[in-house]
This record gives C-alpha cells, structure tokens and sequence, in this order.
C-alpha cells in the first residue's frame, strides 16, 4: 500500500491532476500490471510562514526509492561535468578531512574524492551497491538522526556534506536538518543543490513538480528551516543543472563563516521577485494553464499534418507534463532515451513505449518533444543530423514553442 501524508498545511495554488508515481515504468502494459498502476493527486502549496512551496501531500518515500530507481546521474555528461567541478572546488576552497555525500546515486560525484576521505548514503538498494562495489563505504538507509548519530560514533564528524537534488525529496526537513547538525564539525559546511522555485517561476517550468520533490526550495525558506536546527545559510550560488538550481552553502550557527555580500543579494532579489507573496504563485498558475492549453493546440495542430512527433527523454519531468496535458500515443509514437533500464517499459501513466535513440531516432521523425529540455545544449550537440536535416525540436518552457 502506497501512503498519502500532508506536508504542514500550506495553501494551494496549483492542481495539476491525477499523477502516477514519476518513476513507476512499466515492464508490460497487460491488464494485470494497469491495474496496479498507482495514481494520486499532484497539487502544490505555499507556507507564507515559513515562505516555503512544496507538495500539499506526499508519498511514503520508502515506495518511491526501491531496489528499481531509474535514475543514474553518471549517464549525463553534463551532470558528470557539474559533479566533477564542484567536487574539487570544495576540496579546494574548504580542505575537509572526512566528507559525505547524502543521496549518493551511482557514485558520479563520489568518484573524485579518496575513497577513505568519503562516505556516501543511499537508501536506493540497487544504486547502493554500484558504490559499494566501487570500494566506498556506503550506508544504504534513509538519513536520519540515529544513522547520524550512528556515523559519528564510527567514523567522526564530517567537514563537509554534500547533496544533490536529495534533501527537497526528504518530507520531515526538521529531522533531516536536526541529522546534518548531529553530523558536522564546528567550522563544518553543508552544500545542497536543489531546484529553485525562483527559475521554476520565471520559466514557467511548473514539471519540476513531481511526487519526489516534496519541496521546491528558496533562499527565504531554506534560511528559516535550517535556523530550527542550529544551522544558517551564508553563501548562494545559481547554478544551470536540472532547469535552474541554486547551491546553498550552510554552517553551524557558532560556525566562523560569515554571510557572503552574493548571499544578501539574492535573497534581495527574491524578496523583489515576491517570492514571498502568495499572489507569486496564484499568477504562476494561470500561466501553467495557458502553457497546457497552447501545447495541445500545437500538438493537435501538427498531428493533423500528419507529422511524426515523439519524446525526446524518459524524464521524471515529463511524467508531469504528459499526464497533466493528457498527452499518450495519440500524439506521440514513441518515447526514446539513453537509459538502458528505461528501455523497453512504457511511461507511467501514458503508457508510450520507451526505446533507444538508435532505434528510434531516424529519418521519420519530423518532430522531438524536449521531455529532457533541461539538457537541451547537450542534446542539440549531439543531435546535429537531426537539426541539418529539417528535424525541429518542440519545448513549453519558458512558453510552447518550436525551435
């Protein structure tokens, strides 16, 4: 059984329907599999207490992140790129001694530190496995304050711990930022990269909304949560993965570092934004509408010409998009992406038939839906036959248009 719990009570703006579990692909489409196929309402809220936008109700995450999570962050080069970076730009900049990285996938970030210098969680059986094969000490649990109390007592405190679009999937915040507190050093830092809802706002990229981010953070909501545990935010940095994503860095509250100037700016610029405001998101609301309705007309239009249009990327992204706009094989063929274990299944909800570019990315198509829009750069380098021989690219952010 699959558990629905309220997230605090917030204040809805958005609904965006009946929703199947973004990660759920099918293995077969028989009547015996759809039938089990699990559904809930997606809507969204906003806390004007605490200035935070997150799911009205979540799921139970131990049904979301089983021995069969598709993702696999190291089959991005652009995500391998980013990790890379920042991997030694902290070990640079902060020198730690013992690091840790919380939601650690299949071990793209990991692999640029020493293996006796890191630690990785991950409650995801089977991605736990890959980086324990490659030789890092791995705790495949869900973070929480006994197994951070559990870490210290066996290792010791952590100079640095990282997470990467992990702590907005995490529902109790207080636990997860009480656990961090537990964990580091005096002088230890915490970074997080998560998307940001001040993006998620000016694109109008309201498929950052799926059953696994609970939260989509700011720089307003962030400093007042992790306040409630002994902990404060004192440097920002936006960064372009995943849509628009900011990276926090926080410290222990007695901690040495001081409040970058970049930090009072942007939580500045929010504040000018009204991210603070209510009505922020009521008006972001009716711009999703108008996105949903100008990408069917589109589609609708296209597929009466007789065109050829698939999806370009099994993304989590896309689950939203799809089934929030009713979009199945009446308009699209197929769905191809990289993702060898996507493969071969059929979308949740929509159920399109999933396959590799190999197979399915030939001269027939006419047009590709940007599923993976965040990656567009990437893809468009990559997919420079398509382009030279007339193939256009389809995208809804930041509004429905053909590139």
């Amino acid at each position: 059984m699959i558990l629905i719990l309220k997230v605090n009570m917030k204040k809805k703006f958005l609904d965006l329907g009946k929703q199947p579990l973004a990660n759920s692909f099918l293995h077969n489409i028989s009547k015996k599999n759809l039938k089990r196929e699990y559904f809930y309402n997606l809507s969204v809220g906003f806390d004007k207490k605490n200035h935070q936008v997150s799911l009205t109700k979540h799921v139970n995450p131990k049904m979301q992140y089983t021995n069969l999570y598709a993702h696999r962050a190291s089959q991005s080069q652009t995500m391998k790129k980013s990790f890379q970076d920042i991997a030694l730009k902290l070990q640079r900049k902060f020198k730690p001694k013992l690091s840790m990285e919380i939601g650690s996938n299949d071990g793209v970030f990991l692999k640029n530190f020493n293996k006796k210098n890191i630690i990785a969680v991950e409650p995801c059986i089977n991605l736990a496995k890959i980086t324990k094969l490659q030789g890092y000490k791995t705790y495949s649990k869900f973070w929480t304050k006994k197994l951070a109390k559990n870490i210290v007592k066996s290792h010791q405190k952590l100079d640095l711990i990282f997470s990467a679009n992990t702590l907005s999937h995490i529902p109790n915040l207080k636990e997860t930022f009480d656990a961090i507190s537990i964990s580091l050093s005096k002088d230890g830092i915490l970074v997080i990269e998560d998307p940001y809802i001040g993006t998620v706002i000016k694109l109008n990229s309201y498929d950052q909304f799926y059953d696994e981010h609970v939260y989509v953070f700011s720089l307003l909501s962030i400093t007042k949560t992790v306040s409630l545990s002994n902990l404060r935010l004192f440097d920002s940095e936006p960064i372009t993965t995943h849509g628009g994503s900011m990276r926090y860095y926080i410290c222990k509250s007695e901690s040495k570092y001081k409040p970058t100037k970049r930090l009072n700016y942007f939580i500045n610029r929010e504040l000018k934004q009204k991210l603070n405001k209510f009505s922020t998101y009521q008006n972001f609301s009716q711009r999703v509408k108008k996105s949903k309705k100008d990408l069917i007309k589109l589609l609708t239009s296209l597929k009466k010409k007789k065109k050829k249009i698939i999806v370009y990327g099994a993304t989590y992204k896309s689950t939203t998009i799809l089934n929030y706009c009713n979009l199945g094989s009446k308009y699209f063929d197929y769905v191809i992406d990289t993702t060898p274990n996507k493969q071969g299944k059929f979308t949740p909800g929509k159920h399109i038939p999933i396959i590799s570019p190999q197979k399915g990315f030939d001269d027939s198509v006419d047009y590709a839906f940007l599923g993976a829009w965040n990656f567009k750069k990437e893809i468009f380098k990559k997919e420079t036959n398509f382009i030279k021989r007339g193939g256009k690219f389809i995208t809804h952010v930041p509004k429905v248009r053909i590139i």
